[in-house]
């Protein structure tokens, strides 16, 4: 594996980032799609063959020596958060390029082919949806929901993908067929701090939490700051701060759940300083591996807002805007991934992943497994995200490694990693 070719391909690739602070590269956006340009030519170097589905999932494959087996699966996102960081994703892709270029070099064929997946729209920070891209692979969008969502700039979703020469409707002919790929792994950084805490190399995930989301509209009279009495306000922004503390409160509460809960976005209308808001638009995040916890968490934020209402004598709407469970890993395909990084001399602990990934999406229809390298002070979707060359390496060997043990099996099915 050549460290200085990784680092030169993932210095180029985000080169493709909008102007402003960290990397901005955002789902469907025409910087992603030079930027997906930019590594098909690198894929197409290597021989493989290139196909983009109807979703925009960019797809690479490396024939194997029996063309009927599955494939072997691998890869990750690069659109990233607005102001995000330079490894989110992207060392995920650039090491299953890199996987495929070693593998050439040194003239190593398999018996089962191998493809690397690039999946789109992975971050919801553009349209309040995550995963579009792997939810589509694996049948599980709805895209009549998709049609009305905006975003920041007020272009639809149906605008967005057809400026890239999409089709949403066609959306759902990115599904895969059964038996198409052997198992997925994804490469990622851990975005916590655990692994560095803990000095270990890798992070072998059991389970991925799933976020729970809520859209938040609060209605309340704009009117005068300095001629309404206080009383007699029915101000929308402080009932969104009571809704906002009392979710951080009912998420301390199940800590011991590693549930989580953030009011993420919080726009504030008519935003003047002289002005009572009138109407606050929030968005909450809910997330954990804990189904019970979240559904604790969920209905103690109705049962808030219902008071909030009443007391302040508000209109509040809130809708659930996407509700998805968390999904263990493991099995013999994590099982494989201890034994390589035993075999390479890497220190890993298992643990599961806060975070939200496509792999969750694709253990719906092959085994998934993910591996987590270290981020500096836990640091991530912020520009001073930060893993070291050294650090990413081990990961991306862990990669080459694994796939290699699973695509060099003579017999995929025999050797049970089907088996979920």
């Amino acid at each position: 594996m050549n460290q200085k070719r990784f680092e030169k391909t993932l210095s180029v690739l985000n080169s493709y980032s909008e102007e402003g602070a960290g990397i901005n590269r955002i789902a469907y956006s025409d910087m992603e799609n030079k930027a997906l340009q930019y590594l098909i030519e690198q894929f197409r170097e290597e021989g493989l063959e290139i196909k983009e589905d109807p979703a925009g999932n960019l797809l690479a494959r490396r024939e194997g020596e029996d063309p009927s087996l599955p494939a072997i699966a691998f890869g990750s996102h690069i659109d990233t958060v607005y102001e995000g960081g330079q490894y989110d994703g992207a060392i995920g892709v650039v090491a299953a390029l890199e996987v495929m270029r070693h593998l050439n070099e040194e003239e190593i064929k398999t018996a089962a082919p191998l493809e690397v997946i690039v999946f789109a729209c992975e971050e919801s920070s553009r349209f309040g949806i995550s995963t579009v891209g792997s939810k589509a692979m694996t049948g599980q969008l709805n895209t009549s929901e998709l049609k009305s969502l905006t975003d920041k700039e007020n272009i639809t979703f149906k605008e967005a993908v057809e400026n890239r020469g999409l089709d949403i409707d066609d959306f759902v002919k990115a599904r895969r067929h059964d038996g198409e790929l052997n198992c997925f792994v994804e490469l990622h950084i851990e975005q916590g701090p655990r692994l560095e805490k803990e000095n270990k190399d890798i992070g072998v995930v059991t389970s991925i939490a799933a976020p729970t989301r809520y859209h938040i509209d609060i209605f309340g009279t704009a009117s005068h700051s300095g001629t309404t009495p206080m009383r007699y306000r029915k101000d929308a922004f402080l009932a969104a701060s009571e809704i906002a503390l009392s979710l951080e409160e009912y998420a301390l509460q199940e800590e011991e759940f590693n549930s989580v809960a953030t009011a993420g976005n919080c726009v504030v209308r008519a935003g003047a300083m002289n002005v009572v808001p009138g109407h606050v638009e929030m968005q909450v995040d809910i997330r954990g591996t804990s189904v019970e916890s979240i559904e604790r968490i969920k209905h103690k934020l109705i049962e808030k807002i219902e008071k909030v209402k009443k007391q302040r004598s508000l209109d509040i709407n809130a809708d659930l805007i996407s509700e998805e469970s968390p999904v263990k890993m493991g099995g013999k395909l994590t099982e494989e991934l201890k034994i390589q990084c035993e075999k390479n001399g890497f220190s890993y602990i298992e643990m599961p992943s806060g975070a939200g990934h496509d792999a969750m999406n694709m253990s719906k229809i092959c085994p998934a497994a993910m591996i987590f390298i270290p981020s500096e002070n836990g640091l991530s979707h912020n520009p001073l995200e930060y893993s070291s060359m050294e650090q990413i390496m081990k990961g991306a060997v862990l990669l080459k490694d694994t796939v290699l043990s699973l695509a060099k099996k003579e017999s995929l099915e025999g050797a049970g990693i089907n088996e979920k």
